[in-house]
């Protein structure tokens, strides 16, 4: 009998033991967090929050993509950039080149807002430096952030000084507008606007990936519909070594890279011969500075 009552002792304390093993915190849901900060980004139509931090880098003063273009081009003129991301090119080419107008168009609602909060910022900055004076670094000092240490160098580019005329320092906010667009799927010009100078600049690989075939040509085919006779289209393409490094990003984009039958080596002949362009310049020989992995063609075709 007392051999029977240590056994029953004996295994209730055995379950309460378990009990208190399933009460306790699995171990492996303490290191989740850890894991979730490692995470690398995953952006299936290439809207990087940070995209113009590192391709600029912490060594230039200016996107090595704006000393290939020509004031012409843009100054005066109405002008759209397809896939602005947040804003940056968008804004610094309406500061250096006096652009009438220019829009960027992005798929993404949240980058649409870092390009209003840019503006808004470019705006601040450059009403500070007319009224006192300030100089850049005192101006950074105010931008900087340590959690928008990126977005923040990045300002340098839209804020620093451009050989531009007296009239560059209209109200950009007059100037400059952003919009939330799919451009092959369903976006419409505001008020059928017809533009001057169209931008697509490290943009049609991810249309590609994500549409196909029929989604670059549609892309191309509405950029020679929205210039003006006369007008340029300018595109920075991506290698294919680039789409087969991002082709995983989405079961979409694995699927369309099996089947895209036009290689970015045969745009130029697609544009030239298909769409209708009448010339086209390569500006990549101009080009300088620019970052390593981002060594990629500019090409200028004119309607």
């Amino acid at each position: 009998m007392v051999e029977e009552d240590r056994n029953n002792e004996s295994n209730n304390k055995g379950k309460r033991n378990d009990d208190n093993k399933k009460r306790e915190p699995a171990k492996v849901n303490e290191q989740q967090p850890s894991k979730k900060k490692n995470r690398k980004e995953v952006a299936v139509f290439g809207n990087y929050r940070n995209y113009y931090g590192y391709r600029v880098g912490q060594d230039l003063d200016e996107d090595p993509r704006l000393k290939v273009m020509k004031r012409e081009w843009f100054e005066d003129k109405d002008c759209l950039d397809i896939g602005c991301n947040s804003g940056l090119i968008t804004i610094s080419i309406a500061k250096k080149f006096g652009c009438r107008s220019i829009l960027g168009v992005d798929i993404d609602g949240a980058r649409i807002e870092d390009a209003h909060w840019t503006l808004r910022k470019v705006m601040k900055t450059s009403t500070h430096k007319t009224t006192s004076k300030t100089t850049q670094g005192s101006a950074d000092a105010k931008l900087s952030n340590s959690s928008e240490n990126h977005k923040n160098h990045s300002l340098v580019e839209v804020t620093g000084e451009y050989d531009s005329p007296p009239e560059e320092t209209k109200d950009l906010l007059k100037i400059v507008s952003f919009q939330k667009g799919n451009f092959v799927q369903g976006w419409r010009t505001p008020s059928n606007t017809h533009y001057h100078a169209i931008l697509c600049l490290s943009v049609s690989k991810w249309i590609h990936l994500n549409w196909g075939d029929e989604g670059l040509i549609t892309l191309f085919w509405r950029v020679w519909t929205l210039l003006q006779p006369g007008g340029v289209f300018i595109l920075e393409p991506q290698p294919w070594s680039s789409y087969y490094n991002n082709r995983l990003v989405s079961e979409i984009t694995a699927a369309n890279y099996k089947k895209i039958e036009i290689p970015p080596e045969d745009f130029q002949d697609v544009l030239l011969d298909k769409i209708g362009f009448r010339r086209v310049d390569n500006l990549t020989s101009r080009l300088s500075g620019t970052k390593s992995g981002f060594d990629r063609p500019i090409l200028a075709f004119w309607k």
